[in-house]
This record gives structure tokens, sequence and C-alpha cells, in this order.
């Protein structure tokens, strides 16, 4: 029996299939009595009830027969919040003033607001109150060097106290976490089916995508699940020692799934906010001692050594205030690490190096190892200098694999992925080698190719630095999905100017 409601701001639901996203948008005729008598205009924020739920929607003014007086159309992230069908009535409101703003527009000021104005932001971000333009004020007003030591601390502890936090019968947690900014480089699988191997407890959880072409989690779900519920996760854990999942899934940090979003539209990274997303998650999961990797290179996220060592710096000083053990590792970031540069060709890496084939990208074994390495000593179980003989051993002798085997069927399901159906191959057109490549330039044919969304899109590398290469020889593949996407890519290609340079 549907809910009917006779306030007179009532109106009756039309769904009108429209996907926005994450962004909730309600429709209304810009002659509707709601419209007229509370002076609603276009992109007014406002709250829509039905029933004891509620969420905050933007107003888009429609000027058509699409809707009639009395109806009103809903996103369909809006009909899904709200839990609405056709012909449900639900009532519609004012926002009141979010004070918080205030916050966000001294910030954007260049001014320190305290640790309530972040407790009261994210706190409102988390509640939905932010339109998406809102958030991406916010995430402005932090960029840059905007934050200092003690707004990432109190920015960290907000995101944490925004959503649910694990706790582990254990005394230590293990993490490892990469800053990005390099094509393939998809070493966490692999740390973690060793170091859980090896008897610690290493609860990953990992973030989609953000501004590169596949996350750990859009790797791994090409493999198994990655949405996993909290009962299931720890289940997982309890199993195998460690686990493979999205973040997302089990409401760590919310609020910096809310902010990622929006910083993957704008195509943003700020640092400040990156350490607070970084940390937030791996306190939020209940983690104590965590390796952080940070890649340096003139096409990487980070530029210079000296940039890495202010990030190292950083990470260090949040993470003593956040009650974390950190060991920093910054690494060579001048190239792509592995082959594969999208979810499922960087999968497709990652189990050629725990199955120890011998055409297995050398460079991502080796990276695997280091980072593996350096959480066992972490850990104080294994001898400074001798961790890398262990993490070969456990590697090499395949217990790696048998327990990342074990993970993902704990975690549903083990699948191979598979190749896109249509790829082209890039090749030289002169003779020479190879002395530098555009990590960024590469990243985005990867992206324009469709990845991380269509999972067996992206890149097949085969010219890392150093590579002699004769005229005709590929350098790299592109594989799509869809035809249009390929040629779009090539069209991206012709255009971009040297992506790999060859002398």
């Amino acid at each position: 029996m549907k809910r009917q409601l006779t306030h007179e701001n009532t109106l009756k639901v039309k769904p009108l299939g429209i996907d926005t996203y994450r962004e909730h948008i309600i429709f209304m005729r810009s002659d509707c009595n709601i419209c007229l008598s509370e002076g609603f205009a276009a992109l007014t924020r406002l709250v829509v009830r039905y029933g004891s739920k509620s969420i905050v929607a933007t107003l888009n003014v429609v000027h058509s027969d699409l809707l009639q007086e009395h109806e009103a159309g809903l996103s369909d992230m809006a009909l899904s919040r709200l839990e609405v069908t056709a012909g449900d009535f639900i009532s519609v409101s004012h926002l009141k003033q979010i004070e918080s703003l205030s916050d966000v527009r001294s910030k954007m000021y260049h001014h320190k607001i305290s640790e309530e104005a972040y407790r009261r932001i994210v706190d409102d971000i988390t509640k939905g109150l932010y339109s998406d333009i809102e958030i991406a004020a916010f995430i402005a007003g932090c960029a840059g060097d905007n934050l200092d030591d003690e707004e990432i601390t109190w920015l960290t502890s907000a995101m944490v106290n925004s959503g649910a936090t694990l706790s582990w019968k254990t005394q230590m947690v293990f993490d490892k976490h990469c800053i990005g900014g390099l094509p393939g480089n998809r070493t966490t699988p692999i740390v973690v089916a060793i170091v859980a191997a090896a008897g610690l407890t290493i609860p990953k959880t990992s973030s989609r995508a953000i501004t590169s072409p596949a996350g750990t989690a859009d790797t791994m779900e090409t493999i198994t699940n990655v949405n996993l519920e909290l009962e299931k996760l720890k289940e997982v854990v309890s199993l195998e020692g460690g686990c493979l999942a999205w973040g997302g899934s089990v409401n760590l940090s919310p609020a910096d799934d809310i902010l990622i979003a929006v910083e993957k539209a704008l195509d943003v990274d700020s640092a400040g906010q990156m350490i607070a997303s970084v940390l937030s998650k791996k306190v939020a999961a209940g983690s104590t001692h965590v390796v952080i990797e940070i890649p340096y290179g003139e096409s990487a996220k980070v530029r210079s050594r000296e940039q890495a060592m202010k990030l190292e710096r950083c990470f260090k000083a949040v993470g003593e205030a956040m009650h974390l053990n950190i060991k920093v590792l910054i690494t060579d970031g001048s190239q792509p690490v592995g082959r594969g540069i999208g979810p499922a060709l960087e999968a497709m890496d990652v189990l050629s190096v725990l199955e120890n084939r011998k055409d297995a990208p050398t460079d991502l074994k080796e990276k695997s190892i280091m980072i593996a390495a350096a959480v066992l000593e972490l850990s104080g179980t294994f001898e400074q200098g001798k961790g890398s003989k262990f993490a070969r051993r456990i590697l090499e002798g395949g217990k790696a694999y048998k327990k990342f085997k074990a993970i993902c069927m704990a975690q549903g399901r083990f699948e191979v992925p598979a190749f896109a159906r249509y790829n082209t191959d890039i090749k030289s057109e002169v003779g020479g080698r190879v002395t530098s490549i555009d990590n960024r330039k590469l990243a985005r044919v990867a992206k324009l190719a469709g990845a991380p969304h269509d999972h067996s899109a992206g890149i097949y590398f085969n010219a890392p630095i150093g590579t002699k290469v004769k005229p005709g020889q590929v350098l790299y593949t592109i594989y799509a999905e869809a035809k249009g996407e390929l040629q779009y890519t090539l069209d991206y290609v012709k255009s971009a100017g040297p992506i790999i340079k060859i002398t």
C-alpha cells in the first residue's frame, strides 16, 4: 500500500531513470506549488523525506511536461537511499544553514582552522549535507601546502571517527600502502600473500582508483570478491591471516570515500588530504605497523627526492600522533612497474609472479619482495637485513601463491582474468634505446582505453628504460572493450607527443 502524505509540501514520486552517480538530485517543475511558495530555484539544496528516511538533494528545475505539477523526479541514487518507488509521496523542505561551510570558506582563504572545525566538516560530509561543489571547495582549500602537520592529524582523526573501526586479537596488525603515481606497481596482493604466509596478520583494505588506471581493489575484483561486509572480512582474516578487500564496503573512514569520488572527478591529489586519507584507513582498520612506499620521478606523483623526504617526515609525524609505527620506503618512480596497466592486466602480472612463471615481470617481483621484507622486519620477529631472504623463500617456495588462493577462496571465488576483445600495437618509429617514460601520459592512455571502469582495458607494456628497440618493434599494446574507445585512445597517442623517449 502506498504511503500518502497530506502536508502541503508533498509531491508524488516519478522515477526518471537518471544516473547522477553518488549525487542526490530532485527534479521539480518551475510552476509547481512548492517551488512557487517556497521560492526554490535551480541548485537549491533541499531536505527530502519519506517516512523516517531523509536525504539532502540538489534541485534541478524542469520547464517541460516531463513532470506534472504534483510530481517530483528523483535520481537513481536518491530513489535508492530513500527506498521509494513510483507513486510514493515525499515531503520537501528547506535545508537549514550548514554552519561548517564557514570553516570551509576560512580554509579557502588559507587560514588555519581548529580540530573541532575539521570534525564538523567531516561529520557534515558523511551525513550527506554537502553537495559535490561544496566538497570540491573543501578539497581546493586543503590543496597545496595549506595543511600543517597538526591539521592533517585533526583531519585524520575526524575521518577515522566518521565510520566503523576494527580491532583484532593480536597486538601487532600490519599494512602497507603506496601513494601511487606509477602505472602498474601492483605489489599489494603479492606482499599480503607473503606476509600472511609468514604468519603475520595483515587485513588489507584498499581503495579504488582515484586518478590512476587501477587501484588494488579494482585489480583484485577481477580475481575475487572485494565488497566484503564487516563480519565476512573478519572471518577471512581469522581463517587466513589476511584479506584483500575494498575499504568502502566495510564503512572504514566513509568520509574519505566521498572525498575520493570528488578528487577523482577533479583529477586532484592534495598531499595533506592524501596523508589523512591513507592513515585514517589504517587506523580504522586496526593497523599498528605500516610500511609506506613513496615513488618519485619526473612524471610520478612525487617529482623529486626532496618532496618524497618531506612526505616521509609528515607521514611519520602524523603516524606518531595517531599511534602508528611507520616505516617509509622511498623508491624509483621513473617508469611503470610490471607490464600490465589496468585492473585485469595488472592482475595477470600479480598471478605470474605468485605462480613463479619464468616470464613474470622481474621488477614487480623484486619490489614486492623488498616491501614484504620491510613489513616482516617491522614486526621484530625477523632480523633486520634478513627479511628479504625469508620473503623470497616464501614466494619462490610456492607458499605465497597457496596463501593468495586461500584468501581469494575465503572471499568467495578465484578467477583468472582475460584480455579485452580489441587491441592494437603501438610500435617504435625509430631504433635506439629507451631513455625515459612519461608515466602520466601512459596512464592517460590506459584510462582513455577504458580502465578502470572496463576491467580488461588498459596497456600491456614492453619497453622499460634501457630496452634496445628496432624500428617497428612493439612498445606497448592497448586493450579496449569497445572499438570507439580504442580509436579515441589512438587519436590521443598521435597528438600527445613523446610518451616513450628513444635515443
